[in-house]
């Protein structure tokens, strides 16, 4: 099969390898849609600790497709099924597991390789995060479901409400994601960021009420505040970015009562400063979810398969295998949202 092989950094090549057999539990889906992410390209410019344990290693994690092969005991599967596999699955046994915080587990192993013409799906996934596609849904939306049962899990986790104000600073295809389920959560959603194409996704896909370019605005506390019910400050707040001065930046737009959420992940080793007296005294819930559950993902793919959320138009372009590396660059350069990987181009 034809699958791009990461080196390491900036350095990935598309190449001719075998394809996995199936061991016990397993099956080999046969990829007809795959995603970039952005998880991958911050993968493909500096490595990952987690996801690329070693190399070669297969590259990119979100995709959807066709059972090709079955291995031995797997149940509930046969060739042909149209499906959707997340990138990990939750030992259940752990400390965490023991607790139902699935996303902790201490042996969530991740799957990379989307960026295949197949993936050998483990035993684990198989059995507790892989699931049918209904008969109307195609591979590029359900493809989807991996990020957007992150922002499910998140947006759930933080309990928005029906009539909230809800605040989002980053606007790339998480924070789009988020905006858009904050909406059909019921809350009044104010986002901002800077590039234009993701800006003009706001309105087109996320439906938010509210808009803010930070080139225009680069500091936009006194927006988001005029925004929120009697200038008080968000109840919700959402950083989507992960970068520490956008966490200490976005703090400030909260209301006494509020929530914070840091959604957006820093580079590893990074330090933020809080004003310690409006945390205590202002009563302020700071929180951070990480990746998603089963549960989340089910969630998500219900949303996508009842079209509540239109997923495709978050789609930048459809590219061949052996584009990757463009596409990557492309994301770098701020020119584009999700590119959609045909494998069989």
């Amino acid at each position: 099969m034809k699958a791009i092989q990461y080196y390491g950094p900036k350095n990935i090549q598309c190449e001719e390898i075998p394809v996995k057999p199936p061991k016990e539990g397993e099956v080999v889906v046969k990829i007809m849609s795959a995603l970039t992410c952005g998880t991958d390209v911050k993968t493909f410019r500096r490595g990952h600790p987690v996801l690329i344990k070693e190399v070669p290693s297969g590259f990119g994690h979100e995709f959807a497709g066709i059972i090709d092969m079955v291995g031995e005991n797997v149940e509930g599967f046969k060739v042909g099924d149209r499906v959707v596999a997340a990138n990990s699955a939750p030992c259940g046994k752990c400390f965490y597991c023991k607790r139902k915080e699935y996303n902790l587990c201490e042996n969530l192993d991740l799957l990379n390789g989307a960026y295949a013409q197949y993936i050998t799906v483990p035993a684990r996934i198989v059995k507790k995060n892989m699931l049918i596609l209904p008969d109307d849904l195609s591979f590029d939306k359900a493809a989807f479901c991996e990020p957007l049962a992150n922002v499910v899990h998140g947006a759930y986790r933080t309990e928005i409400k029906e009539g909230q104000s809800v605040g989002i600073i980053g606007i790339g295809p998480i924070g789009l994601m988020f905006a858009r389920v904050a909406k059909l959560m019921g809350a009044r959603v104010i986002v901002a960021g800077r590039n234009p194409v993701k800006l003009k996704m706001a309105e087109d896909f996320a439906h938010a009420d509210e808009i803010v370019d930070l080139k225009k605005y680069p500091n936009p506390e006194k927006i988001f505040k005029d925004f929120s019910d009697e200038g008080k400050g968000l109840d919700v707040a959402i950083e989507c970015v992960g970068l520490p001065e956008i966490w200490e930046q976005i703090f400030g737009c909260v209301r006494p009562g509020g929530t914070v959420h840091f959604f957006g992940g820093c580079k590893s080793g990074s330090r933020v400063s809080f004003d310690t007296t409006k945390m205590h005294y202002g009563d302020i819930k700071m929180m951070s979810v990480f990746h998603h559950t089963p549960e989340y993902f089910r969630k998500a793919l219900e949303y996508i398969a009842s079209g509540q959320i239109e997923v495709e138009k978050l789609i930048t372009d459809t590219l061949p295998l052996e584009k990757v590396e463009y596409a990557m660059q492309q994301h770098i350069e701020g020119k584009a949202i999700k590119f959609l990987i045909k494998p069989w181009a």
